[in-house]
């Protein structure tokens, strides 16, 4: 579990985020709440995603699906407008054959909702931004309530 380097949306200061912490990446520089990105697998999939401080949007793509490649980008700026709040996990099924079928993942994109270890809401297929922002804030609101 190598530590991602991602920019800080704020300053611009690159960042060691790593897959896996007890609590949120924080820049470096001006403390402020970084995106959470991170890949999982078979493997690895509970420390990152299912022990998570935050709630975790998992994407379950493979690399051959160009739905997957569409939605990969809103998914990735979803997470950064919501730094510190979430952490984006993305799984390749073709990778992880395990996690698929754990989660019944029978199309992709596959999105789930984790809070707590617990699945909050999943959907199959890429929808537009404004639907997946609107689902992702609805789960968000009620799952914490």
């Amino acid at each position: 579990m190598e530590p991602a380097l991602t920019k800080c949306p704020n300053c611009g200061k690159t960042n060691r985020v790593p897959a896996a912490a007890s609590g949120r990446p924080r820049c470096g520089n001006c403390r402020s709440d970084l995106p959470w990105i991170a890949v999982a697998g078979d493997d690895d999939f509970s420390v990152i995603a299912e022990q998570s401080p935050v709630p975790v949007l998992v994407d379950f793509w493979a690399a051959w699906c160009g739905p997957c490649r569409m939605v990969s980008p809103v998914l990735d700026r979803l997470a950064t407008e919501r730094a510190g709040r979430i952490k984006l996990v993305k799984v390749d099924v073709d990778r992880s054959p395990r996690l698929s079928g754990r989660f019944d993942v029978q199309a992709i994109p596959t999105l789930m909702i984790i809070d707590a270890g617990k699945v909050l809401a999943q959907q199959a297929g890429a929808a537009p931004a404004e639907a997946l922002r609107s689902w992702l804030d609805g789960v968000l609101a009620a799952g914490r309530g």
